[in-house]
């Protein structure tokens, strides 16, 4: 009966999947923050300039699909995709899905155009991703750019804004990209910064180092990027597995990025939105654990008593705090089986 009447309120509670905050491992917020929560357990890369491939995602179950004008796209191409972009977000439902448009680096001399194109469209896309942060100079330089673009526009809501680590730079400046992302977030109301990329093949050639199926070489920059995140309440997207038709190993990375802390990883196959999403996902028996413990706490409370026993081990604020995260994000995208 108790797991019943979860299960009907996350029913009613995915209809507001955009205005549902989530604390802890999954998601990063807390419970005092207001800032909607945004599921990005697949993320999924769609070629800016592939009008066929921006319909076909339309159509899959997924969380967040990123229209690319950077790497997915040719240098010829560009300004294709700049154009289809455009169209797409003003003429294509995607639904629950998340719309996202990744434009190209600070540096490349093509995020202007990038943004003063895409930006054009009447529907604002839900996100802007921007690729190779490596200093704070670059959230200023796209943050003027940005405002320069968006000069008279009223905006119903802000779009959020993830950024992007990629080289040995970007990982040992993160805390200052953060705060400086932050302080223009609310002196120029923009933006809502809401989590970061590992941009893992870019890294691994930065730092000279040999990718490997175990990722061992990836380890101290993952790690460093999760605790960065979680700092600053920020989600923290997982790197690409570029085996296409390894789909044991798809599934064996996502749970591993799920359990330090990930909230989501990047896909470049329709095949691996399932595998991925259901890693990122609790399941039932991790819900039924949840909605037990959340209620035996609550009868606990009444008596005035601080630490208690449940199924048999000890439980503090922590363990409570870590099962309301688990229902609230059940809230945003509902447990999966198994």
């Amino acid at each position: 009966m108790l797991l019943w009447r979860y299960k009907n309120s996350l029913l009613c509670l995915r209809t507001f999947i955009r205005h549902t905050a989530v604390a802890g491992v999954y998601g990063g917020q807390t419970e005092s923050q207001s800032k909607p929560y945004t599921p990005r357990r697949a993320v999924m890369y769609v070629p800016g300039n592939d009008q066929k491939k921006i319909q076909k995602v339309t159509s899959l179950d997924l969380d967040c699909a990123v229209l690319d004008c950077e790497d997915g796209v040719a240098a010829n191409k560009k300004e294709e995709a700049r154009s289809t972009i455009r169209r797409a977000l003003d003429e294509c439902d995607f639904g629950l899905t998340e719309c996202v448009v990744r434009v190209n680096s600070v540096t490349s001399g093509l995020m202007e155009d990038d943004l003063g194109e895409v930006l054009g469209a009447k529907r604002m896309p839900d996100t802007l991703m921007l690729p190779k942060v490596e200093r704070p100079q670059d959230i200023d330089m796209f943050t003027k750019r940005l405002k320069e673009v968006l000069q008279g526009r009223q905006l119903e809501t802000r779009p959020f804004l993830i950024t992007y680590v990629e080289s040995a730079m970007g990982l040992m400046n993160l805390r200052d990209v953060f705060k400086k992302t932050i302080d223009l977030q609310l002196k120029e109301q923009l933006y809502v910064l809401d989590g970061v990329v590992f941009g893992s093949d870019d890294f691994c050639a930065d730092i000279g180092a040999t990718r490997t199926a175990d990722a061992k070489e990836l380890l101290y920059a993952r790690q460093k990027i999760v605790t960065c995140a979680k700092a600053f309440k920020l989600q923290a997207i997982d790197m690409v597995h570029i085996e296409l038709k390894d789909l044991e190993g798809i599934e064996r990375q996502s749970l591993e990025g799920a359990r330090m802390g990930f909230t989501g990883k990047q896909v470049i196959h329709p095949s691996h939105v399932p595998i991925v999403q259901r890693a990122f996902s609790p399941t039932q028996e991790q819900v039924a654990w949840a909605a037990e413990l959340v209620e035996a706490f609550s009868k606990h409370t009444e008596s005035g008593k601080g630490a208690f026993t449940f199924h048999g081990k000890m439980i503090d604020m922590p363990s409570v705090l870590q099962a309301k995260n688990i229902l609230q994000l059940s809230a945003n995208i509902g447990p999966t089986q198994g």
